[in-house]
Formats: C-alpha cells, sequence, structure tokens
C-alpha cells in the first residue's frame, strides 16, 4: 500500500456490512467506482471478541446480545481470502481491524499491508505491541480516549521501532452526531504527534463531516460504506451510499487541488487579468508636449499596464514628452 503526501488516503470500511462473497464484491466494486483508495474488513470471532454478558444500547442496534450480533456477522477465512483478493486484483488496498491475536495470525495468513485498531482496542495494550511489531502501517482509532491514554498507547507501539502508526480521530458513537464530532481533537493529537500522520475515522451521517476533516488538514479519512443504508446489519444506516461517498471523494480531490502550495503570488490564471483589471495613471484631457501634467488632466483607471497608482504624486508636474490624448495610458516614456 502507499500513501502519497499530499493526497488524503480514503477508506471505506466495509465490514460489518456483508456475509457472502457476492455482497461483498458489489462493496469492492461500487468502492472502487467512487475512487477510494481502499476498502476494510472488521476481522473478529464472537467468542474471542465478546462475553455473552456484554450488550450494545445504541442508536443503531438498540438493546442486543453483543455476542449474538458479532456471531450472526463474523466471516471465516475462506471468505476473507475471496474478498481480499477480490480488492487486490480491483486496484484497491486491503486490510482489516483485528479483535484478538487469533485475528492477527488469519490476517498475516493472507499477508496483510496495513492493520486498523479499531476504538475498542485502542487502549488494549498487548494487541496494540503484537500489531506494531509486525512492521507494517498501523491505523489507530483513537474513539472513547482521553489525550493522555492515546499518548501511552501511541508510545508502547512505537517502543516496537515501528514509526508507520497513523493515528485517527474518532467518536464511538453510531451514528455520531454534529455536536459530538469535535474535529478541533484531530488538530490536537497532530500537535502531540507532529511526526505522524493524523486523520479522521467517521461514523456521522452525511459527507459533511469527512470533507470538512480533510480541509482541517485529515491526512487519512475512512467511513463506513454501503450499497443500501436500508439494508440488514448495524452499520448500514451510517454508512455513505456509493452517492455520498463518490461525492467525499471528489470534494477532497477538488479541495488538495484549491489547497495550492500557501505562496502569496499571483495565480497563472491572473497573469492576464493582473494587466488588463488592474489600475493605472490615465490621461483624462489633451495635454500638448512641453505642457506640465496636472492633477486635473489624470485619474486612475483601467488597465494596468501603466504607471502604477502609487506614483500619481510623481507624475503631477512633470512635462509631457509628447502629444497626450484622452484616454491614452501614461508610462514614464512619456514624461521628460
Amino acid at each position: 500500500m502507499t500513501m502519497q503526501k499530499g493526497k488524503c488516503y480514503i477508506i471505506a470500511e466495509i465490514g460489518g456490512n456483508f456475509t457472502t462473497f457476492d455482497e461483498a464484491k458489489r462493496l469492492v466494486d461500487e468502492a472502487k467506482g467512487c475512487g477510494v483508495d481502499a476498502v476494510k474488513l472488521q476481522t473478529y470471532k464472537a467468542e474471542t471478541l465478546s462475553s455473552k454478558k456484554a450488550i450494545f444500547d445504541m442508536e443503531n442496534t438498540g438493546i442486543v446480545s453483543q455476542y449474538e450480533l458479532f456471531d450472526q456477522y463474523s466471516i471465516g477465512e475462506e471468505l476473507h481470502k475471496q474478498v481480499f483478493d477480490y480488492a487486490r486484483a480491483s486496484g484497491l488496498d486491503i486490510f482489516s481491524s483485528p479483535s484478538h491475536k487469533n485475528d492477527v495470525a488469519l490476517l498475516e495468513r493472507l499477508g496483510a499491508d496495513a492493520y486498523k485498531i479499531g476504538s475498542d482496542d485502542a487502549y488494549n495494550i498487548p494487541l496494540l505491541k503484537q500489531i506494531a511489531s509486525l512492521g507494517k502501517p498501523v491505523f489507530y482509532a483513537t474513539g472513547m480516549c482521553t489525550l493522555d491514554e492515546v499518548k501511552e498507547s501511541v508510545q508502547a507501539m512505537l517502543q516496537t521501532g515501528n514509526k508507520q502508526i497513523i493515528i485517527l480521530h474518532a467518536i464511538t458513537a453510531y451514528p455520531t452526531h454534529p455536536e459530538d464530532v469535535n474535529l478541533r481533537a484531530m488538530q490536537t493529537l497532530k500537535g502531540a504527534f507532529p511526526e505522524l500522520s493524523v486523520g479522521y475515522s467517521d461514523h456521522t451521517l452525511g459527507t459533511t463531516a469527512c470533507i470538512c476533516a480533510a480541509a482541517m488538514g485529515a491526512e487519512v479519512l475512512e467511513k463506513h460504506f454501503t450499497y443500501d443504508k436500508h439494508a440488514d446489519g448495524p452499520d448500514h444506516m451510517h454508512s455513505a451510499d456509493p452517492a455520498e461517498m463518490k461525492a467525499i471523494v471528489d470534494a477532497v480531490r477538488e479541495f488538495e487541488l484549491m489547497r495550492g502550495d500557501g505562496i502569496k503570488k499571483p495565480a497563472k490564471a491572473e497573469e492576464g487579468t493582473r494587466i488588463n483589471n488592474r489600475k493605472s495613471i490615465v490621461m483624462i484631457k489633451d495635454v500638448a508636449k512641453g505642457a506640465p501634467i496636472t492633477a486635473d488632466a489624470v485619474d486612475i483607471m483601467r488597465p494596468g499596464y501603466g504607471i502604477q497608482p502609487k506614483y500619481l504624486e510623481e507624475v503631477i508636474g512633470r512635462i509631457a514628452a509628447c502629444d497626450l490624448k484622452r484616454d491614452d495610458i501614461l508610462t514614464w516614456e512619456a514624461l521628460a
């Protein structure tokens, strides 16, 4: 996988939104058509992820057993392999978020090029160290974390010698409402880890948060992705559909063009307008050769290829070196 400097890396999270290869294939095809850089899965087994006493009580799930929900949407190794192979053949990067050391072993068998740490494991130091020690890029989501917890976790990963840690601001609420997004926290993370890439993992409805995050400096964006917001499953409702994902990708790529290099200078497109649309000193009366230029004989107007307005006081009183007519653009060569 490659992340280009200056280009936001956009990930379509499809994990949890399919249970068959046909569904996954459709998601990969749609994601490819939207122009994303990568698709991401979720790798877990209910028995190693959740006790049977854990429950969900969230807007997208209601009150349900975590174990039963995870058991329903977990996928096996063969389906993992099919999706990995298909995504790679489609020209997309693909990786996953493991939830247990056994999941890491599965993904290593598949040759995963990167790993995502879900927010539920953001403070799971043993798993973080295991994954970071593999020496591959780690996309580290920080939902539910304090800054001190993030610092401790990142330090644990850096101590393995892996410097490829990408920190993602995230809010673990499905969906995340605008008042909880707190995009400035992403900038706080960048301030705390200036040497690392920082991005945003989104769970809001719509496209605004991702586009704003990119404008605020996100180097990575992750967004859940679906072919149908009304499909069966907990993540479809807060996922982007193809139209929304394409709108995000298109807006971010357009922003990257607009961002520029930061140097304040005339744009290439202004080369002509700088001459035609600026103003200079223009004759508004005829003045004969040898006569002085009086204040009532000149004014400041377009175009801009004559004497610049800042020299108006120097022009007044100078002698005309030739006959000057109304609407002549005054130049230094016309003055004695």
